[in-house]
């Protein structure tokens, strides 16, 4: 034989050596074959660093009062009344309702603040006002901000819808009270005073009236 057959009868053995092999290593396909199907189960993803639980605890209460205490569940009622109702919201409300108030009882001008006042409150108010005025007392005062602010307690009566939420307040004004001779009686229009005072405000929720009205007073 001439050396060009002699090589391709061995480039031939090669061959129908390599198909052997790749027939054992691949197998054999016969007839028509599905698709590969893909994983059922999702490409699990990063976990995420906070998960949101449904029916879990309102931060809008917990910020303020402690889980499960009387007021928490109190405050809970308030909002399933009336959902948009947000104790924050309160809050910033009773800061400004506090310094309003309190300014006009200062001042002796609580007509203005009738309509916040329990009529109880109001009786209150004008009884110490008018007794200043019979003394010949005038006084100045000045609100200079407030220390604290604190949701101390909560109350609501699920038969009437009637609730009551109670505020711890702390704050600094300077106060001067002088007689019919321009003498200072009570107080110094150089030195802070420190006031301290719990209030109540109460609401039916749900009621067309958005107001709060303040129905305890206390130091």
């Amino acid at each position: 034989m001439s050396g060009a057959v002699i090589q391709l009868i061995v480039l031939a053995a090669i061959a129908i050596f390599l198909i052997f092999k790749l027939k054992n290593v691949l197998g054999t396909r016969e007839g028509f074959e599905k698709p590969a199907t893909p994983l059922e189960e999702p490409i699990p993803q990063a976990k995420r660093d906070f998960e949101v639980i449904e029916g879990g605890p309102d931060p809008d209460i917990v910020d303020h009062v402690d889980e499960g205490s009387t007021a928490a569940i109190a405050l809970s009622a308030m909002k399933r009344v009336e959902p948009q109702f947000s104790v924050s919201e309160f809050l910033k409300g009773a800061r400004g309702a506090y310094e309003m108030i309190l300014m006009a009882f200062e001042r002796g001008d609580i007509e203005q603040i009738k309509p916040f006042l329990s009529a109880e409150v109001y009786e209150a108010f004008e009884g110490a006002v008018a007794a200043r005025k019979e003394q010949g007392l005038d006084v100045h005062a000045e609100f200079l901000g407030l220390r604290e602010l604190v949701l101390s307690g909560a109350d609501f009566d699920h038969a009437t819808n009637d609730s009551e939420i109670t505020v711890r307040f702390g704050g600094e004004l300077i106060s001067v009270a002088r007689n019919a001779q321009g003498e200072i009686v009570e107080g110094d229009p150089k030195v802070a005073r420190k006031q301290r005072d719990i209030w109540t405000f109460a609401r039916r929720m749900g009621s067309d009236d958005p107001n709060w009205q303040l129905v305890a007073t206390g130091g």
